[in-house]
């Protein structure tokens, strides 16, 4: 008892400091001369640091906030956000959030599916590292160091400024911040080739709890296993990462094929199962599976959008060979290099301008909620019948089906924090996105991606159930308010990272024994568990 009455007395006293904040100026500048003290005074914090009786606090809080189910009145709001040009700025951010008792949120693109990334019940600040994304691109020794601001996109461009023949495992879509994408694993359709992008991570920097700025020889082989997959915001912020690129063709080959029940879907996808992991590592071939109203009926669409590392006529001899249910023809074939794939996948029409990708905003934001699984064993036909009859009832929520194998079933479980390696076919990611605002139309949708994912319980992976960090789901379980202990985190954390989590806690407890950096779904350390049960 007294140590929640403890808690309840610190919050409290921190929201009185956030109120003394956004109301009174000696508070702020208070916080503001801590910053100064403890950053470099040729490059002045205090232009880049947004209270809220700053009028640009609410665009720059804005406009890194990517699902509008967070953009609420009733959202939690910073005390302050540091938008950092210089390193400097981190430093400063952490040392003097420490002496305020303010939590940090260190947000890259914004792209957190649940938030996490900006907000918090706690008392806290966002750490916004959108300034900070230059990128080296060194074509000699085939690598690049990129800034943790930069997003995908940019990255994919700077690139391909340097060569045609060079490119990076990464995501596909252009304005995810590189930060977080990074850190939680980086999962694209070069996967199956080259692994994931923690895959091709070579070094990093990241300033630690006490403000230290650290690269991979002073932060050790521990840490920097953790921060490729385990979620870079457990134990610190992570400034930048130098990558290797890897090898492209000047040409490769994407295809788009819908097919409805009525063309056959279910035996097709159905099929796709038993070759999607086991076809060459080039040819990477994802369904997205949605339900769809045509004029008389109801139906189920599966999309099938595929990348090969290679030309059309080995694509063409390869489908014919291994996959001839799809009954793919030359027609639905077209070549093109592997930056202009980019923009494919990204649904932009041919002929698009590659500038496109320097573009840092999606073309619009909706209310959204995403959640993961990963398949073992093929559903039979049966049960991907009563899939799409559950999709129609429910009428919203998609499928993304990405397979795995090749390279990924080459890497051990244990070599980064990500563990979804070997004896997985394929991962799920459900969607469902809505434009309504209010809490009916938020509910309702939230109920429908929650149902479906429920009804899929008897076909994915078991004990325990996998999900994927950068789906961000905190129906899995949060840690709560305060210092959560090793069970408590186990139950969503085993999800993300299976045997790896009690690595990652071991981690944490050697970097950050006070949980200093925490968040609803961080990594605990076990010292800070520790102190708390023995006061």
């Amino acid at each position: 008892m007294r140590t929640l009455s403890s808690a309840i007395l610190v919050v409290f006293a921190v929201l009185q400091l956030h109120v003394s904040m956004t109301a009174s100026d000696p508070a702020q500048e208070s916080f503001l001369q801590c910053l100064s003290d403890h950053s470099q005074s040729s490059l002045p914090i205090s232009s880049v640091t947004y209270f809220p009786n700053n009028s640009s606090y609410t665009t720059v809080l804005q406009s890194y906030i990517r699902n509008l189910r967070f953009m609420s009145p009733t959202t939690p709001k910073p005390v302050f956000i540091v938008t950092p040009t210089h390193v400097s700025h981190i430093q400063a951010s952490i040392i003097c959030s420490k002496i305020h008792g303010l939590e940090v949120r260190i947000r890259s693109g914004g792209h957190d599916y649940d938030g996490l990334s900006y907000v918090s019940h706690n008392p806290f600040i966002i750490v916004d590292l959108f300034k900070l994304r230059s990128i080296n691109v060194n074509i000699e020794d085939q690598s690049a160091w990129v800034d943790s601001g930069a997003t995908i996109g940019e990255l994919y461009y700077r690139i391909a400024e340097k060569s045609k023949i060079h490119g990076f495992p990464a995501g596909v879509c252009p304005t995810v911040g590189v930060g977080g994408h990074f850190s939680g694993g980086g999962y694209g359709n070069m996967m199956r080739k080259y692994g994931l992008s923690v895959d091709n991570i070579i070094d990093a920097v990241v300033v630690d709890v006490n403000g230290r700025v650290l690269d991979r020889e002073s932060m050790g082989e521990d840490l920097f296993w953790a921060i490729r997959g385990g979620g870079g915001a457990s134990f610190g912020v992570i400034v930048s990462w130098k990558i290797k690129l890897v090898v492209v063709p000047e040409f490769v080959t994407v295809f788009r094929v819908e097919k409805t029940i009525e063309d056959g879907a279910t035996d097709i996808v159905y099929q796709w199962q038993y070759v999607a992991d086991k076809i060459h590592e080039d040819l990477f071939i994802r369904v997205v599976v949605l339900p769809v109203n045509k004029k008389s009926h109801q139906t189920v669409k599966a999309k099938f959008v595929a990348l090969f590392l290679g030309n059309a006529e080995n694509l063409i001899a390869l489908m014919d060979q291994s996959f001839p249910e799809l009954g793919l023809s030359c027609n639905d074939c077209i070549e093109m290099s592997w930056i202009e794939s980019v923009l494919y996948w990204s649904n932009y029409a041919n002929g698009t301008s590659l500038d496109v990708l320097l573009v840092r905003q999606p073309e619009s934001e909706k209310f959204l909620k995403k959640k993961s699984d990963y398949v073992q064993e093929p559903i039979s036909k049966t049960g991907l019948e009563g899939i799409w009859k559950k999709m129609m009832q429910q009428r919203k929520p998609a499928l993304t089906f990405n397979p795995y194998g090749g390279k990924m079933s080459e890497i051990s479980e244990s070599e980064t924090p990500f563990p979804h390696r070997s004896g997985n076919i394929y991962k799920i990611q459900y969607s469902v996105n809505w434009k309504e605002e209010g809490v009916e139309a938020a509910d309702q949708n939230l109920d429908r991606i929650r149902m479906i994912y429920d009804y899929m319980t008897p076909y994915v992976s078991k004990s325990p159930r996998g999900s994927y960090l950068n789906y961000r789901d905190i129906d899995l379980g949060t840690n709560g308010v305060g210092n959560v202990s090793y069970t408590e985190a186990s139950v969503w954390a085993t999800k993300y990272f299976k045997g790896n989590f009690d690595r990652l806690v071991q981690v944490k407890t050697e970097v950050d024994p006070e949980n200093f950096f925490r968040y609803e779904q961080s990594i605990p350390s076990l010292a800070s568990w520790t102190n708390v049960v023995t006061e």
